[in-house]
């Protein structure tokens, strides 16, 4: 008998210690997955861990990521990156440090200076600058280098490929250069390995392109019903994963059935690959992360402005019986800026002082509109414009509901106070 528990206890203890495996296992690779998803590329020398997770789990990875979205992943010996691109572009989705069109152009023809660059070549920042201004002339468009904001621009297109680690700062700073005209100050440089993977990779050569649409393209799909499912299955998981919340009246007719049908498979996959919870509502198909950090952003944020947006809701929810809303059958809710201010001046009226100042001391208007623009960055609204050309209403979306707040204290802390 004790030779046979002694067997039975190893028998159960490697059943645990298989199971902790698996654990783990699934563990790392929705860290990957996260990583993957929500970062530009992770470099082995700056994360050398996730690096290697992503090595030992490539396949699987690989293979999801295709299957269900039509995003590559890459590997090279220092980084890995998924090219990934949204379906639906939204403003939020640009770079945040970069205040001009003009900034954009400039990150894009420094990519094309680096692209003849091998790695740990060596260059002056005027380099860059004399090459992407008779660049840039060649294709009819101007740069004038003594202009000091066009100069800025250039400055915060390197700053932000130094950020990127597609550039090596050696000596110098690009804001002595920006801030000194005719090249008195000069900066020294080294080309990464990254270079080369910052931009997306297309599947036909750009010439074939006839409309911005057709830059969504990851894969040219087969013309035929399984190449049309497959385009269809990588369309709607790239939107789930790339936005915060699609609403049912947001997709197009094929793709809100593939939604309505395939909702099990959806839901499966999501908590299998990020470990996200989905649930179906009236109002359509949306996914929660349980946790309340990780590699995405999550509403809501730290950001006091969140905060306001739960009131909102909350506010919401207490006039709808009052007021003449019109509130449609996918349950939003449409305001006129008047309403907007009216709902936010109550709002004041009861919790500023448990604001910061910066919203204490806002505007109604301009409070109004720092919120509807955070709520509208996060998917929970937008301004549409009246088909009868009367102006605009603020489009509540119905996942606004999901949330209610107020500010409240337990009896223990009041009776401390």
């Amino acid at each position: 008998m004790a030779k046979g528990g002694t067997t039975s206890y190893a028998i159960r203890r490697m059943r645990t210690s298989k199971r902790a495996d698996a654990e783990q296992w699934n563990e790392r690779r929705r860290a990957c997955a996260h990583a993957l998803l929500n970062r530009t590329w992770i470099s082995k020398d700056s994360d050398a861990e996730m690096f290697y997770w992503i090595k030992d789990q490539y396949t699987e990875l690989r293979d999801w990521f295709s299957e269900y979205t039509g995003f590559v992943l890459i590997l090279t010996r220092t980084m890995a990156k998924l090219d990934k691109a949204p379906l639906v572009a939204q403003p939020w989705m640009g770079i945040p440090e970069f205040r001009e069109v003009r900034d954009y152009t400039f990150f894009t023809y420094a990519l094309w200076f680096l692209e003849g660059k091998t790695e740990l070549d060596q260059f002056v920042l005027t380099d860059i600058v004399e090459q992407v201004g008779e660049q840039m002339a060649a294709a009819g468009m101007s740069v004038d280098w003594e202009n000091y904001q066009h100069r800025l621009s250039m400055v915060r297109a390197l700053k932000k490929l130094r950020q990127l680690g597609v550039l090596v700062g050696i000596d110098g700073d690009e804001s002595d250069w920006a801030a000194h005209s005719g090249g008195q100050r000069n900066v020294l440089y080294e080309c990464s390995p990254s270079t080369r993977y910052v931009l997306r990779h297309f599947p036909r050569p750009l010439a074939q392109y006839r409309s911005a649409d057709d830059f969504n393209e990851l894969i040219v799909y087969p013309e035929t019903a399984d190449g049309e499912l497959r385009r269809r299955r990588h369309r709607v998981f790239r939107r789930l994963l790339l936005e915060p919340a699609v609403s049912d009246r947001d997709w197009h007719a094929d793709d809100l059935f593939y939604v309505v049908t395939q909702r099990r498979t959806i839901i499966d996959n999501m908590q299998f690959m990020f470990g996200m919870e989905g649930s179906r509502y009236r109002e359509g198909l949306y996914f929660f992360y349980p946790e309340l950090s990780g590699e995405c952003d999550l509403f809501p944020t730290a950001a006091a402005v969140s905060d306001l947006s739960l009131l909102f809701a909350g506010e919401l929810r207490r006039r709808l019986g009052e007021q003449d809303w019109f509130v449609t059958e996918q349950g939003t809710i449409e305001l006129t800026r008047t309403d907007v201010e009216s709902v936010v001046y109550a709002l004041k009226r009861q919790f500023e002082d448990y604001w910061s100042k910066e919203h204490r001391t806002m505007g109604l208007a301009e409070l109004a509109e720092t919120l509807t623009a955070h709520m509208s960055g996060w998917g929970l609204g937008s301004w549409r414009r009246q088909e009868n050309g009367q102006g605009e209403r603020f489009v509540v979306s119905a996942v606004l509901s999901r949330w209610n707040a107020d500010y409240s204290f337990d009896d223990e802390e009041t009776d401390k106070g």
